[in-house]
């Protein structure tokens, strides 16, 4: 039988082939040797300390005091003596009523005076002839009795004079309208010619005095509630006899130069809005507040001692929207926690609960954990 040596190439170079193959996958590269190390987290371990408890509340300028100057009297405005816009002192003329009518009811009521008081002496020289004469029955006792009526009634017809003039002076008076307070004067409602009248609804001017000037801040009462019952417990102290710092936030972000004073709190929750009033007192020499005003105010209602802080970076959020930091546990694994972050203070978070001083948040690397993996530990800003 004769063999075919043809195909011996083909088959060896087949088997040659395979077996390259073979050795190829014998050969292939192995996983990176880290691919399976812990990565690298950079930590911050959490400390407590004392911390300010300051509060940041809305609220709005208000003037310190305020006056709706009306007329006492009616007539017709003679004269404007102020500058819309203008300090006015307390006691300043600011408008004059023709006074011509008050000066002639003030004329007469003087002359009545003067009518009554003669009246009154004659009354009682003759009152004092017929006490004498009745004890020897000189008169009769009806004349004395009618001498002696006589002249209390001219003593009751001085009194009326004397009331009447009184009142003469003072609605005389009453034609120069003067400022009750001093301070700021508004925009004027009439002008020389107007005729005014007594206790009219609409006000001449209004003064406002701004310095100093209050700010009415608003505090939800949970808030206020918390805040006593830390108080109560300790973990806030504050100075009960020195009155509370209160800095200011203008409109445009820029912080108020003067501080203030929080100067009461009201005693009654506002039914509709939950909200407790705080009111502060600030000094306003320059007039840079005006009334109505929007500012927001930070008041350090306390020292809060043993508060935990975390960095900004520590924080994040779950689904449900509590807040979570990624803590590494003395095995360097990794646990989630839930906190509850109270406020922010400068670039951290106060926690007041779910950490505790000495444990180790994250800072970097969150992306490459999670919750039960291993990790290797650098202290913040060394990894990398």
């Amino acid at each position: 039988m004769q063999i075919n040596h043809s195909r011996r190439p083909a088959a060896l170079v087949l088997v040659l082939v395979l077996a390259g193959g073979l050795a190829a996958c014998g050969k292939e590269t192995p996983p990176q040797a880290n691919a399976g190390a812990a990565p690298l987290v950079a930590v911050h371990e959490v400390q407590a300390g004392a911390v300010p408890l300051v509060m940041e509340l809305p609220g709005r300028t208000v003037a310190y005091q305020v006056a709706e100057v009306r007329p006492q009297v009616g007539g017709i405005v003679k004269q404007r003596a102020f500058r819309e816009g203008a300090e006015v002192k307390a006691g300043e003329l600011l408008y004059q009523i023709d006074p011509a009518t008050y000066q002639a009811a003030y004329d007469s009521a003087a002359a009545g005076l003067a009518r009554a008081e003669a009246s009154l002496y004659a009354a009682r020289l003759k009152a004092e002839r017929y006490a004498g004469l009745v004890g020897i029955e000189a008169v009769s006792k009806q004349a004395n009795d009618e001498a002696q009526a006589a002249y209390k009634l001219a003593e009751a017809e001085v009194a009326a004079a004397r009331a009447a003039l009184d009142k003469a002076r003072v609605d005389l008076a009453y034609t120069r309208v003067s400022a009750p307070i001093g301070g700021r004067a508004g925009r004027s409602a009439v002008t020389p010619g107007a005729l005014v009248t007594a206790n009219q609804a609409e006000a001449l001017v209004t003064v406002r005095q701004l310095d100093p000037i209050y700010v009415d801040l608003t505090q939800s009462s949970a808030e206020l509630l918390r805040l006593r019952r830390e108080i109560e417990s300790g973990r806030v102290q504050r100075d009960g006899a020195a009155a509370l710092p209160v800095r200011l936030l203008l409109e445009d972000g820029s912080e108020y130069a003067a501080a203030g004073t929080l100067a009461f709190a009201e005693v009654s929750v506002d039914e509709g809005t939950g909200s407790v009033t705080l009111r502060a007192q600030f000094p306003n020499p320059a007039g840079e507040l005006l009334p109505g005003m929007y500012v927001r105010a930070r008041i350090e209602q306390g020292i809060k001692h043993d508060a935990v802080l975390v960095p900004h970076a520590a924080l994040g959020r779950d689904p449900r929207g509590n807040a979570t930091v990624m803590v590494v546990n003395a095995e360097n694994v990794v646990e989630a926690r839930v906190v509850k972050a109270e406020r922010s203070l400068g670039d951290r978070w106060v926690v007041s609960e779910g950490l505790a001083a000495g444990e180790r948040v994250i800072v970097e690397g969150l992306q490459f954990v999670r919750p039960g993996a291993p990790v290797s530990v650098a202290p913040a800003g060394a990894a990398g």
